[in-house]
């Protein structure tokens, strides 16, 4: 099943993404609307931003099948000319005094949103203790599995500390006709990958998006700018409560005073400007650092 998993990946690969205008929300949007656009636009930045995949690497990896195919037919002057061409995609990148440790050969975006609030969260998760505590814990995990909400930013790279030498290896054993043990190699080869995960959590960018949205109304309509930055708080609760954890120095409690700082100069004199500035600036870092568990356990 490898080999033609491996087809169908390198054929999609090579198909662009293109992008288009970003929407952005009415003055008088709802909480529901802003968070709707927050995440819409969101995807869209993954889509665009992509890691530029390597063409050559690509190109290499279907040479580099080819000649598993030519193996699996006995055919070993095709498998070694396959070899030698999926060597030669790499030369030139090889030979740069830069040369990178990885080549990026696809990008995943998966979405995953839960629709409930920090008050839900706590309630599974007290369920799930107490199936826990009962033994039963196909049940436990059921419950658990939704408690995600986050876009997951995925890029998978060949190492280029293995891959030549693995090719260099197969073409070797195909000159000394060991044609099984060729083909492993390859297999071997073609399924070793680097996979780094980026994760967005969405109720960190809902957050960023509603404290936006409130600094652009805040002069003209007071409460809508108010009902934002509650959101906003919930949406932080929301995201401490899945167990979304970030490197900053910055912590839940320190944005939650800085919301109630902003909002009470919302209520007050309404001189924010440089509250809000400063608190979108806060979120954006605290969100860029959330720890991916994938990437926790290297």
């Amino acid at each position: 099943m490898k080999k033609f998993l491996l087809s169908a990946v390198a054929a999609s690969l090579l198909i662009g993404t293109t992008g288009f205008a970003k929407e952005v929300a009415a003055k008088n949007a709802t909480v529901s609307e802003v968070n709707r656009i927050a995440v819409a636009n969101a995807k869209e930045d993954a889509q665009n931003n992509q890691v530029k995949l390597v063409k050559e690497a690509i190109e290499s990896l279907k040479y580099a099948q080819t000649a598993v195919l030519a193996l699996e037919h006995n055919d070993a002057k095709t498998a070694k000319e396959s070899i030698e061409k999926a060597l030669g995609k790499l030369e030139v990148i090889m030979a740069a005094k830069n040369a990178p440790k990885v080549l990026p050969i696809d990008n995943i975006i998966k979405v995953q949103e839960f629709l409930g609030t920090a008050n839900d969260v706590k309630k599974a998760v007290k369920t799930t203790e107490e199936l826990l505590e009962k033994g039963r814990v196909q049940e436990a995990r059921m419950v658990l599995m939704p408690l995600v909400s986050e876009i997951d930013i995925t890029t998978v790279s060949l190492p280029l500390a293995t891959y030549p030498d693995a090719l260099k290896l197969a073409a070797s054993y195909i000159h000394d006709k060991k044609y099984d043990k060729a083909k492993e190699v390859l297999y071997i080869a073609l399924s070793t990958f680097v996979n780094d995960t980026q994760i967005v959590p969405i109720p960190l960018l809902e957050s960023v998006d509603l404290i936006t949205a409130a600094s652009k109304i805040a002069k003209e309509n007071k409460q809508l700018a108010l009902t934002y930055l509650d959101a906003a708080d919930d949406a932080l609760d929301l995201a401490e409560a899945l167990g979304y954890v970030s490197e900053s120095e910055t912590t839940y409690k320190m944005l939650h005073e800085q919301i109630e700082a902003v909002r009470k100069e919302v209520k007050g004199k309404n001189k924010a400007e440089k509250l809000f500035d400063a608190l979108i600036e806060k979120l954006k870092e605290f969100k860029a650092k959330v720890v991916s568990p994938e990437n926790d356990k290297k």
